[in-house]
């Protein structure tokens, strides 16, 4: 069997899909994107095509090093984030070919399904308590928000006031046994990161995400010595050796890799394992499509650390598209009691709607970050 065709198709409302075929008619299916940037990482995939065309598909581990070492230039977003597309679609492929999901080919699956939490609150969040009600009215267990607004350096105490009555409205309406995590989104510096996390400490969060960006690690020591809320960070590093310092200096307790974005199945089972070995959790990050879930929950299938998985149905971003409406069979992501379960269909276990795929492609998508300002007029991080 030979690869033949490299295929990349930008669908909405922020995605970008790959296809790969093989001489013998078996296809596999990617999800190589990193949000706002997907254009880019297309180019990167047509570039890294060269390679692949006339190879035999089922080299994953020597491709992968292949296309990770033989450019000199390596790492990052871009380069990462096409590499894991590519992975996951030849994963798929093998899988395909031996008529097994791919957590058979990595072992066999430890767990049959893994829990899931589901956004509430938009960007700006709003509204936390009556989203996280329909929520839990929908099955969910567990909900993960936007913690602030923009915040500056040093700001308004009033603006950690509304984040905590957000948060104690949740807690309030659904009980002490309801999972909340707040997400940072690297929005807090380190002075207001403190005071926000010891102020939500009384909440008893499932996690606090990204309270300083992850350049700013060191910071998680100092935030981490003040409270017992796990900390949770990891999408916006991209290999094995990003995680390496997180790990080895204990700067967190959950990771969050991508794995669109880290290099796909084959990288973040390594991230994963490391963690493993620092008694570190697993709760991988995943507001994309359907061919990134699947991917997703193969992994999740196989790493023991693994707890919780984020998924993106009815998330604020999916604006004209949803999670399920680029798979023929939408029931294949099995949601029941707050669990979904560990797809069983050969390769990632979906069948991806190809013709409604290069429909949507033809509308494609320009999906950029909003860009935000302080009052002063000053950059705000999203």
């Amino acid at each position: 069997m030979k690869i033949t065709k490299l295929t990349t198709y930008l669908v909405p409302p922020r995605w970008c899909f790959l296809k790969i075929e093989t001489d013998d008619g078996i296809s596999g299916w990617g999800e190589p994107v990193l949000e706002g940037r997907a254009s880019s990482v297309a180019a990167v995939v047509a570039e890294l095509a060269d390679y692949l065309v006339g190879k035999d598909p089922f080299l994953i581990e020597d491709h992968w090093t292949v296309l990770y070492r033989a450019g000199f230039y390596r790492g990052g977003g871009l380069h990462m984030s096409a590499l894991a597309g590519i992975d996951q679609a030849l994963w798929d492929i093998k899988g395909k070919a031996f008529g097994v999901p791919v957590h058979q080919l990595l072992g066999g699956k430890l767990r049959d399904r893994i829990r899931v939490y589901s956004w509430i609150g938009g960007d700006r969040p709003a509204d936390t308590a009556a989203a996280a009600l329909e929520m839990a009215g929908r099955g969910f267990t567990a909900v993960k928000m936007n913690g602030t607004e923009e915040l500056q350096f040093v700001d308004s105490h009033a603006k950690i006031d509304a984040a905590l009555g957000r948060v104690q409205a949740i807690r309030e309406a659904l009980g002490p046994d309801f999972g909340i995590a707040v997400d940072f989104h690297g929005r807090v510096h380190r002075p207001m990161a403190k005071i926000l996390a010891k102020e939500l400490e009384p909440y008893r969060l499932m996690f606090i995400e990204e309270p300083v960006l992850s350049e700013h690690a060191d910071v998680l020591k100092d935030i981490a010595g003040q409270i017992s809320t796990p900390i949770a960070l990891g999408e916006r590093l991209f290999s094995r050796w990003d995680f390496k310092h997180i790990l080895s200096e204990g700067l967190c307790d959950i990771i969050q890799p991508d794995p669109s974005h880290a290099g796909g199945i084959t990288e973040t089972r390594k991230i994963a394992a490391m963690a493993e070995a620092y008694d570190v959790a697993l709760a991988l990050h995943c507001p994309l499509g359907p061919i990134a879930l699947a991917a997703n929950l193969q992994i999740d299938a196989v790493c023991y650390n693994a707890f919780i998985q984020e998924q993106s149905l009815g998330i604020h971003y999916n604006q004209g598209n949803d999670l399920l409406d680029y798979v023929v069979d939408r029931s294949v992501f099995a949601y029941a009691d707050g669990f979904v379960a560990i797809p069983e269909g050969p390769g990632l276990g979906i069948e991806v709607n190809e013709d409604y795929v290069k429909e949507r492609a033809a509308a494609g998508h320009r999906w950029r970050n909003p860009v935000w300002r302080h009052a002063d007029g000053s950059f705000a991080e999203w």
